[in-house]
């Protein structure tokens, strides 16, 4: 759609969620981790045990936006064979070394090229996550922070998603006045996003169709640069 002439058009930007939408949970790190306590498991365990800790963890998670790492950590690790007397002590140590050693590392694919196509045509691109306040260097690590015009981390700035405040924050931060947001958490960032009057991309596999026009569903980075096409086209 073209604007009628002499129509503003208010600058858009887009955001991505971290954890479940540019990075993964990295299974094999997470074995080599567990290895350093004397714990030893397959990455083809873990991956095994995912499907069900996520569902238990869909279940968990707080309406106002925080998550249960722990359990869901603890669920990973009995259902990958782990003895029920370890995984206490086991996911407080990780949870402890969370922001020294992220677990959340492995690329999503498709997402960071998507970012960087984005940002080539001009797009403001940043991260809007609810995380430990460490994100930046995090995505420094592992060489993707460079796709990204700005990280929001809500753990260096005091406010989480869904609160309407951090997306407020990223407008400013990109210099727009609009904003499409991208992620995998129905609380945090889709009705987050929908409260502060943006468009939102409900990411992952375990994302449904709902009846709300303002919200797509996109399952990998081709879905949702399809969604991402139609929209800024508008």
């Amino acid at each position: 759609m073209q604007p009628a002439t002499g129509t503003v058009i208010e600058p858009l930007a887009v955001t991505f969620d971290a954890g479940q939408t540019v990075i993964d949970l990295d299974l094999a790190f997470l074995a080599r981790r567990l290895a350093e306590r004397g714990v030893v498991v397959e990455r083809a365990a873990l991956a095994a045990a995912a499907p069900a800790a996520w569902q238990h963890y869909d279940r968990l998670v707080d309406p106002a936006g925080g998550h249960p790492w722990r359990e869901l950590m603890a669920n990973l690790l009995a259902g990958a064979g782990i003895a029920a007397e370890q995984i206490p002590a086991l996911v407080e140590w990780l949870w402890a070394e969370q922001p020294r050693a992220n677990l959340w590392r492995a690329e999503i694919p498709g997402m960071v090229a998507l970012a960087r196509e984005l940002r080539a045509r001009g797009v403001p691109v940043g991260v809007l996550s609810n995380s430990e306040g460490r994100l930046a260097e995090l995505l420094a690590e592992i060489h993707i922070a460079d796709a990204f015009d700005a990280i929001i981390d809500s753990g260096a700035i005091g406010i989480e998603k869904p609160d309407r405040r951090i997306f407020d924050h990223a407008l400013a931060v990109l210099g727009a006045a609009r904003g499409i947001h991208i992620g995998d958490s129905w609380p945090a960032d889709i009705a987050g996003a929908l409260g502060a009057g943006w468009r939102a991309i409900w990411f992952g596999q375990r994302a449904t169709p709902v009846n709300e026009p303002r919200v797509a569903v996109a399952h990998d980075a081709d879905d949702v640069r399809a969604v991402l096409a139609r929209w800024l086209a508008e």
